[in-house]
């Protein structure tokens, strides 16, 4: 009796390779979407964000300091925290433009438009 229920387990243990060829296909588009897509958007506008540093912007950093750039070069950025005081920091560490009360790029030309209506 236990060999019969050994022997219909091995064969239905044969499958049909080519399902589980497509549900590997199927996991691995989702993983794509759901994991390593967005996080290339990711990179790419913070790239956009490095390339665009200009003199007199705000940032933060990615260790919370705030500060507006004074001068931009090839692989740092100096900012000045305080009056005078001024920090060079890789501008890989930059995380953000914008300060604590506007919050990280959180104004957009659309948004200005509604802040001047009101």
């Amino acid at each position: 009796m236990a060999e019969s229920f050994l022997i219909l387990a091995q064969a239905g243990a044969g499958g049909n390779p080519l399902g589980t060829l497509g549900f590997l296909v199927v996991l691995v588009a989702i993983m794509y979407f759901v994991m390593i897509r967005p996080q290339q958007k990711q990179l790419k506008a913070h790239r956009e964000l490095l390339g665009a540093l200009k003199k007199g912007d705000e940032v933060i950093t990615s260790g919370g300091m705030l500060g507006r750039i004074h001068l931009v070069d090839e692989r740092t950025v100096t900012l000045e925290v305080a009056s005078g005081v001024r920090i060079r920091v890789l501008k890989t560490a930059i995380s953000a433009k914008g300060t604590v009360a506007e919050g990280p790029q959180a104004v957009t030309a659309g948004d200005e438009k509604k802040k001047e209506e009101k």
